[in-house]
């Protein structure tokens, strides 16, 4: 996906998809949210290094629990989206490339012009990974009461 967007959209381009959706084409070289996107370039290789370490835990985890078929789940999208941003985007490019913009009215108070931050299909991936692993847990709780 990434791919076809640095192929068909030049950096800032806006393509309206519905009332509240565009494709676009966004740079962040912070992390969610532009955190530390205004920093002088040392994030860029912090990011890197981080998506490396969490990367080696999560298949150290991954091994250690080849039965928690939800746990593992979890940890198999949030490892995917922090090998699509964290390693290949923030090498190749130097920041991640991100290309879906939802906007609705009611957000305008939180966000400017109620634009819901651009993000990606890794940033799906870890969020839907997040969600499983919060779900894992509270389950996993209530198999032991």
């Amino acid at each position: 996906t990434k791919t076809l967007i640095l192929g068909s959209f030049n950096h800032g381009d806006v393509r309206p998809v519905t009332s509240f959706f565009n494709l676009v084409r966004a740079h962040n070289t912070g992390a969610a949210f532009s955190f530390l996107a205004g920093a002088s370039g040392w994030q860029r290789w912090f990011f890197v290094t981080l998506g490396i370490a969490a990367s080696g835990f999560i298949v150290w985890m991954l091994r250690s629990h080849p039965g928690q078929k939800l746990f593992a789940f979890a940890l198999a999208c949030i490892l995917a989206g922090a090998i699509g941003n964290n390693l290949i985007d923030r090498v190749l490019h130097g920041y991640v490339v991100d290309f879906f913009d939802f906007h609705w009215r009611f957000l305008s108070g939180i966000f400017t012009g109620g634009h819901f931050p651009a993000f990606n299909v890794a940033d799906a991936s870890i969020t839907i990974g997040a969600v499983a692993l919060i779900l894992d847990e509270i389950l996993r709780v209530k198999r032991g009461r």
